[in-house]
Parts: C-alpha cells; sequence; structure tokens
C-alpha cells in the first residue's frame, strides 16, 4: 500500500473531466477508513480496504453491503443529502466509468455538496456558532432519538458489560501507542483505571436500559458531521458496526458535548446539554456523561493515532493527527481525574 496508496480507480476520478457534470478541481481527503471527492456540487465517498477488527471493508461485496447501509442509515436525518449509490465500472479497454458497462471495480457512495462555510467545524473556526445553533441542535436531536427504533435487540447493547466491549477494545488498540509521544502510560493508566470503576455500577447502566434511553443513534456526532445551513444537516453516522450505534442517547450527546469542550466552548456546552434535558426530560443523562466524555475523546484520540499511521496519508496531515491525538488523550485524562 505504500509503494501504491492511490487505486487506478481513484486516479480516473480526480481527473475533472471524468464526470458527467461541471468540475472545476477535485479535492481528495483522506481518512483512516475512506476517500472522499469533492467535485463540483457533488461528493463522492468510497471505503477504503480495511480491517480494523471492529470495521471490515476488505472486500467489494462487504464495502457494497455497507454502502448501501450508509445510504438507508443516513437517510434518517438528511434524506435531500445522500443521492444513492454508486458504481465505478472498468470496460475490456481498462476504461473507468461511474455507472457504465462492465465489471464493477468499486461501489461508493454520492452525495450533495454542503456550503464549506456553513460546516459547523469551519463556524467554530471562525467564530460563528451561535446559542441560536446550539438550540437548533437540540431541538433536532430530540425529535431524532424519540423516533429512533428500539426496543429489546437494541437495549442489550446499553448494559455494562456490553459497553465495557467497546471501551476495554479502545485501550487493546491503542496499547502499542503508549510512550510514542501522544500518549503517555500515566494518562492511559489513569483513563484506564476510571471507565473500569465506572462500569462497575452495573445498576446505573440497567437504569438507563428500563428508561428506554437506549437507542439506534447517530454513533459518530461531531461538528465534523454536522452543516447548519438553511436548516441542521446530520450525516456520516456509523454504518459498519451496529454496536457503536446502538447506545445510550446518553453517548450520542456526550461526543457533541466533549466536542465543543474540545474546541473551548464550554458554555455552549452547557447550553446544548441544558436545552437537550429540557426538551427531552432526560435528566438521568448527566450521570453519564462524563463517562461518554472521556470514551469519545479516548475514540478521537485514537483515530488520530491510525490516520497518522496510514502510509497514505501527507506528513502535515500526519503531524496535524498527532497532534490532534496528544488533545484528546490529555482531555479524556480530565475527565477521567474529575
Amino acid at each position: 500500500m505504500a509503494d501504491n496508496p492511490i487505486p487506478a480507480f481513484l486516479h480516473a476520478l480526480l481527473q475533472p473531466g471524468f464526470y458527467d457534470h461541471p468540475v472545476h478541481e477535485v479535492e481528495l481527503i483522506q481518512t483512516h477508513i475512506s476517500w472522499v471527492l469533492l467535485a463540483g456540487d457533488y461528493v463522492y465517498k468510497f471505503k477504503k480496504p480495511v480491517n480494523f477488527g471492529f470495521l471490515d471493508f476488505s472486500d467489494l461485496a462487504k464495502r457494497h453491503h455497507y454502502c448501501e447501509q450508509e445510504l438507508f442509515l443516513n437517510r434518517r436525518l438528511c434524506p435531500d443529502i445522500y443521492i444513492g449509490l454508486i458504481r465505478v465500472t472498468m470496460d475490456d479497454t481498462a476504461h473507468f466509468q461511474l455507472n457504465g458497462k462492465g465489471e464493477v471495480v468499486e461501489y461508493g457512495v454520492k452525495m450533495k455538496r454542503m456550503p464549506e462555510d456553513r460546516m459547523m467545524v469551519n463556524l467554530i473556526r471562525t467564530g460563528q456558532l451561535t446559542a441560536a445553533h446550539i438550540e437548533d441542535l437540540a431541538t433536532v436531536l430530540a425529535d431524532f432519538y424519540h423516533r429512533a427504533e428500539h426496543g429489546e435487540n437494541i437495549a442489550k447493547f446499553g448494559t455494562a458489560a456490553a459497553v465495557g466491549v467497546n471501551i476495554l477494545e479502545n485501550f487493546e488498540q491503542t496499547a502499542s501507542f503508549i510512550g510514542q509521544g501522544a500518549l503517555s502510560q500515566k494518562q492511559y493508566d489513569s483513563i484506564v483505571r476510571y471507565s473500569r470503576s465506572f462500569l462497575a455500577n452495573e445498576a446505573l447502566f440497567q437504569r438507563r436500559i428500563d428508561g428506554g434511553y437506549i437507542r439506534d443513534c447517530h454513533g459518530d456526532l461531531y461538528s465534523a458531521n454536522i452543516c447548519l445551513a438553511d436548516k441542521v444537516y446530520i450525516y456520516d453516522c456509523i454504518e459498519f458496526n451496529e454496536r457503536f450505534r446502538y447506545s445510550d442517547i446518553a453517548s450520542d450527546v456526550a461526543f457533541l458535548v466533549m466536542d465543543l469542550e474540545f474546541h473551548g466552548l464550554n458554555e455552549l456546552a452547557r447550553l446544548f446539554v441544558d436545552r437537550f434535558v429540557e426538551k427531552t426530560g432526560d435528566s438521568g443523562l448527566l450521570e453519564m456523561l462524563n463517562f461518554y466524555k472521556c470514551y469519545f475523546a479516548y475514540v478521537r484520540g485514537k483515530i488520530n493515532l491510525f490516520t497518522a499511521a496510514d502510509p497514505a496519508i501527507d506528513p502535515e496531515t500526519r503531524n496535524q493527527c498527532n497532534r490532534n491525538a496528544a488533545i484528546y488523550f490529555s482531555l479524556a485524562q480530565r475527565y477521567a481525574e474529575t
């Protein structure tokens, strides 16, 4: 992969003339699991052929399945963004096309491109995120969770044991990074100790189950996946593993709160929690927030480490990911020691 990190079909899609709509320039964005192409008024997203255990996109059939899941699940919150499944095909002359004839070499998802200046991350960066935005987010999310699927099959993911699988997996997957700069042994030990202690309170998790708060949630609710334009758009939920999406509503809420605090927006974070509790009556989530904030700060640290370790990532992105990872792990430690 290090010798040829970009597959042949992506080289074709990087050419503006490849598309059947106006494209002046194609921008490629990479994460640890995806290639995202910004092309004119549209976004084309492809899954990398990776297997991290908790996520398996290793063969074409799996990537096809999870593209369909991505469309189905994300249309719950923003049906007008997700256009449909696309096929990259190759004919007998090794010429690539979108939805053409010949062998299907890859599947992807086509989306409408949202205005960059209204992305929540950019509003945060430019100091334009307001209390009104937070009010709108609380309203949309309260309605979403009220309608979200729930039941016995989903509720079992809210037990302390089930949540513990996700928590402890993070620690296993990051153990090899300890002492390499972003994560110290002291931080690791503190966060592990706190998490295990909280998970021992099985009755607290059971109360959340009994209250009906375990739902088919978003699973990746933070500013990178939100656009605040003519209305609230929340996209890119977890499609690849149900155990990250079937969760306590408090878990989703905590992720967004953690993200706001990561950016130093503590007052807006408190406002979001207050408004969400007012709209849902779920004051019990307050007992869970710190635990899940710690969890998601650690998750974001882990993902930044994974991205930095990808040989296809450019040096500037690698350095930024390592810096971000260090900040996230420090934040997780702060939650653990609060």
